[in-house]
Formats: C-alpha cells, sequence, structure tokens
C-alpha cells in the first residue's frame, strides 16, 4: 500500500514546497495538488455534500507552479495532479508543462487527469459540459502523441494539428501515468481507453461494497484487454486503519488521505497523524 496525501495547496495554508519536503521526511510516497483556475461567483453548480463549496477551492494556487516548488525541495516523493483539469487548458501548452516538470524531477510525475464538475468553471475555459469527456479523451491522445513522438500529429474534433516539434520528452517512458479520475458509469471505460491507472474519489460518497465490486470489473475488463493489473488508488481516503487494511484487501495500491490547508503549525500535526497511520499500516 502507497501513502500519499491529497492536498489544495493554497495561498493562506502551509506552503506546497514545505509539505512535499515534510511528507517526505515522514516516508510517504507522494503529494497531489488540486486545481481550480478560479471559482465562479454565481455558485450555480452545487458542491458536493451539503452544496457548500470549501474556501480553498477558490484560493488554489496553480498546480503546476506548486509542483514545481515541491520537485525542488524533494528528491523521490511523487508529484501529482489531483486533478488536472485537462478540459480546461491548451493540450499543447500543457504537454510542455507536464513533459517539462517530468523532465525536471526525474520522472516523478503522477499526472491525475478529469473532466470536473463545475459548469461554469469550464464554460468560462470555452468548454461544453455536455462534450467535456471527448474533450478530455481527445486533449489526453493528443498530448501522448506530443510525448512519444518526434513529429507529433493529431486530428481530432476538438484538438487538430499537423507535424509538431516539442521537447522535453518526459523522463518516464514512454510518459508519466495518466491516472483517469472519476465514480461515474463510463470512468472504467475511459480508463481501459487511455489511462494507466484509475483514482475514485470519496468527495460524493463512495459505497465500498459497490466499489470492490467495480475494481473486479475493472481488472476483469483490463484482462479481456490483454492488460495487466490496472493499479486503483482512493482520492480522500478515510485516516482509519481498518478501512485502510479493508481496501488493501480489496486491490487499491495507493490511498491518498485529505492534509487540510491549514497553516503549518496546525498542518504539520496532522501531516504526522497520516505518516504514523502509513506506518502502522505498512
Amino acid at each position: 500500500m502507497k501513502f500519499g496525501l491529497r492536498y489544495f495547496p493554497t495561498d493562506y495554508g502551509m506552503a506546497p514546497h514545505e509539505v512535499a519536503r515534510a511528507a517526505e521526511e515522514r516516508g510517504l510516497e507522494s503529494v497531489f495538488f488540486a486545481e481550480h483556475t478560479h471559482i465562479p461567483a454565481s455558485r450555480r453548480t452545487p458542491a458536493a455534500g451539503d452544496g457548500t463549496l470549501p474556501t480553498e477551492y477558490a484560493h488554489a494556487l496553480d498546480p503546476f507552479v506548486a509542483l514545481s516548488a515541491a520537485a525542488a525541495a524533494t528528491t523521490r516523493l511523487g508529484l501529482g495532479t489531483g486533478i488536472c483539469l485537462v478540459i480546461e487548458r491548451d493540450p499543447i501548452v500543457l504537454a510542455k508543462v507536464v513533459a517539462s516538470l517530468d523532465h525536471l524531477s526525474g520522472g516523478r510525475v503522477l499526472f491525475g487527469v478529469g473532466a470536473g464538475w463545475n459548469r461554469e468553471e469550464m464554460e468560462n475555459h470555452g468548454t461544453d459540459f455536455t462534450r467535456r469527456w471527448k474533450v478530455l479523451r481527445e486533449r489526453i491522445e493528443a498530448m501522448k502523441a506530443i510525448w512519444t513522438q518526434e513529429e507529433a500529429t493529431y486530428h481530432g474534433e476538438f484538438v487538430n494539428f499537423d507535424a509538431i516539434w516539442s521537447w522535453p520528452k518526459p523522463a518516464r517512458k514512454p510518459h508519466p501515468p495518466v491516472i483517469v479520475g472519476g465514480n461515474g458509469p463510463g470512468t472504467l471505460r475511459r480508463v481501459l481507453r487511455y489511462g494507466d491507472e484509475w483514482m475514485p474519489s470519496t468527495t460524493r460518497g463512495i459505497d465500498y461494497d459497490a466499489f470492490a465490486a467495480r475494481i473486479r470489473e475493472l481488472q476483469a475488463q483490463a484482462a479481456e484487454a490483454g492488460r495487466g493489473p490496472i493499479p486503483v488508488s482512493l482520492f480522500g481516503a478515510p485516516a482509519d486503519e481498518a478501512r485502510i487494511r479493508q481496501l488493501e484487501d480489496m486491490g487499491v495500491s495507493r490511498v491518498l488521505i485529505n492534509l487540510p490547508p491549514e497553516p503549518t503549525e496546525k498542518a504539520l500535526p496532522n501531516l504526522d497523524r497520516i505518516a504514523d497511520l502509513a506506518r502502522r499500516v505498512g
């Protein structure tokens, strides 16, 4: 079992490079930083749970700037996006950003991706909510072409370019793992089509029996497609030893436990508790 952190890097919480350094010193495997470019003031799209949006959503730092700081402060820690809202970013630019971070960090990027839930936010970036999954797929496919081909081309409905040159290529070959987030009915199909790992979230609640069944379904479909077992991470896993041991038995290979974005004097004791849990589970 790998233990990592789910963290919203903000302008008021413990700095991302300090979180990363402390996590590595305590033996954790990774940090995953959230992304929201902005939060529309209209609030037409309700948040998960009771609909109240936590403060950190509108105060999030850019995840790749935060991960660059984290990379410079560490040597082994996995550098994850949890998740990168690919549908809000230009794929040629994003391919360059991810490859640059992977190159400079020595191949430590864990590229968590998703389409997001906030209609107004993605509409401000020009993405139609009803087409977001196709936009996501095409952008991921185009980025893979850029990472793996010397003269990359891609022709789709939403992404279209003739041969281009783009370096650096990622340090990890063929590219950083694409970790597909989501719990929806079409998620497993997406994981199998363009993902390397699956990362469901507990944000909107999770039925553990149903989750175990979906893991079995994913691995059965992977075997039918001629693929090996697909790693599964749980985003927002409970800081509960018995539950984590259950998740391990179910086939979860990484748990990402939430570290609230608080000042250092409050965040470090929480981080110590997470690290202690990781040591107990082993």
